[in-house]
């Protein structure tokens, strides 16, 4: 997903070049060290339906190979001889840590508001689409305005894309290789049932909550919460909100642009919006 953006970006705003290639391979391999080093953190021993590096060789493993993965993206960031961009890459590997802290750090919080989530997944996962998108446009030779059109097309792109890995938390099928109530019971509260709180909770189901936010609820804790959820509207609510920015985002596109890389992006709005998986 992300080095594609990288390279639509690029021709966006001019021709992929070796450096938009190192740029995306760089990006690449810090996210998934990123993901590496995210299971760590919250014990997970899945990633998209197949088992985590930590639970194949262990935390200490896991570490480790985050590190090497983050120290060859640096390599490939070097080779992209462009010094803003390896500027732009340590911005992001903070902002990334940001997110994740400004997660952890709301464990014992009351606030269920819409606002400390949206804050979060800007850092944690649009931050990265938006560095991804603006990138390939200056490493490109695009125009100012078309690295700033980018920019603000990828953090619309990634926040739709964490919108939608979150309604995978209540697929009871478990088709998307999510387990059900995953995020819950992470202690993670995403914006369906945040809405849902916010709208119809009780004094009761908002106990609940920060039990799960806690990592305290069992399992039969979580489940009541995510029917809740589904039953009052949260689902719907946060589908509206992945419409909203992926017309924000396809609205930002230049009719002037070649028409068959203005498909492809709208192409790749539409796949975030409504992928399975």
């Amino acid at each position: 997903m992300r080095p594609i953006l990288v390279l639509l970006a690029a021709k966006y705003a001019g021709e992929v070049n070796d450096r938009v290639l190192n740029a995306a391979v760089a990006l690449e391999l810090l996210h998934t060290a990123s993901l590496v080093h995210d299971d760590v953190i919250d014990e997970s021993d899945q990633r998209r339906g197949q088992q985590s590096v930590n639970a194949l060789f262990g935390n200490k493993v896991a570490v480790l190979v985050g590190d090497f993965l983050f120290s060859r993206s640096l390599t490939h960031t070097c080779l992209s001889g462009c010094p803003e961009f390896f500027d732009w890459l340590a911005c992001l590997g903070q902002t990334l840590s940001d997110g994740e802290l400004r997660q952890l750090a709301r464990t014992e919080s009351t606030d269920f508001s819409e606002e400390a989530y949206y804050e979060v997944i800007e850092k944690k996962t649009a931050s990265l689409f938006s560095l991804c998108s603006k990138a390939g446009a200056h490493l490109a030779g695009g125009s100012v305005e078309d690295v700033h059109t980018m920019e603000l097309f990828g953090r619309y792109v990634g926040i739709c894309f964490q919108l939608k890995d979150d309604i995978f938390d209540y697929d009871i099928a478990n088709s998307t290789g999510k387990p059900t109530g995953n995020d819950m019971k992470e202690g993670k509260l995403t914006l369906p049932v945040i809405h849902s709180l916010l709208t119809e909770g009780t004094p009761e189901l908002c106990s609940l909550a920060l039990k799960v936010r806690q990592r305290i609820a069992g399992d039969s804790e979580v489940s009541r919460l995510v029917s809740f959820t589904k039953e009052s509207g949260g689902l719907q609510y946060a589908a509206s909100a992945i419409a909203d920015f992926s017309q924000k985002a396809a609205q930002l596109l230049s009719p002037d642009k070649d028409s068959s890389v203005l498909a492809s992006l709208r192409q790749y709005v539409d796949f975030v919006a409504q992928r399975s998986m």
